[in-house]
């Protein structure tokens, strides 16, 4: 038995994702998540993490003068843990490009639409708005582009016709909560890995689409 993939876990609000990843664990889990961090005192995610017996750590992005010196404090927090994988679950800071090649290759996003579509912030409405048949979430390995690095799984659900945001929010909320423990668990068996050319599943090369999942 391999030892288990040390995981730290960045957050900025409820935690729901993390909440996900939590669930997922059993004493057979090659995952052990280390600590999680919040760019916010007041997350819920942190209460999550504490019930759970993990490390909580809170960095506040306004008391650094700029993205770079809050990038370093963030990256001395988490080096202490030696994690082998970085999770971003609803942190929502950009990250400047000097942390992304800090942790190239082992730094996971979860983005709420179909990559490379809706990048950025308010996804749902922007496939409501535009008539979107289908819908859904990305997780993605992080580098300098925002949004933009190679994915390793979807989940892709249809929309429903007159389908209200909430609803759709909802249903993509659920699909998160389960490609992220995926995802992550691809990634402390040794499965999923970034390579050169892409994301690379039991080293096949994933479609630019990742992994697809019809939920």
């Amino acid at each position: 038995m391999h030892a288990p993939c040390n995981v730290v876990v960045l957050i900025s609000g409820s935690g729901s994702n993390l909440q996900a990843l939590i669930d997922s664990l059993d004493e057979n889990s090659p995952v052990r998540i280390r600590a999680v961090v919040s760019n916010r005192a007041d997350a819920f995610g942190l209460q999550r993490a504490q019930a759970a017996g993990i490390d909580t750590h809170v960095v506040q992005h306004k008391g650094f003068a700029d993205r770079e010196a809050f990038d370093a404090a963030l990256i001395e927090i988490i080096d202490t843990y030696q994690p082998q994988l970085v999770v971003l679950a609803g942190f929502m800071r950009i990250l400047s490009a000097g942390f992304a090649r800090h942790y190239q290759g082992r730094l996971l996003n979860i983005h709420p639409s179909l990559l490379p579509k809706y990048k950025g912030l308010d996804t749902h409405r922007r496939a409501l708005d535009a008539g979107d048949q289908e819908h859904g979430c990305s997780v993605h390995f992080v580098t300098e582009e925002l949004d933009g690095g190679p994915v390793a799984i979807q989940a892709c659900l249809r929309i429903e016709p007159n389908e209200s945001i909430d609803k759709l929010t909802d249903r993509v909320h659920a699909a998160e909560h389960i490609i992220y423990p995926l995802a992550v668990r691809w990634f402390a068996e040794g499965r999923l890995r970034l390579a050169d050319q892409g994301a690379m599943l039991d080293d096949t090369l994933l479609p630019a689409s990742g992994h697809l999942l019809r939920i």
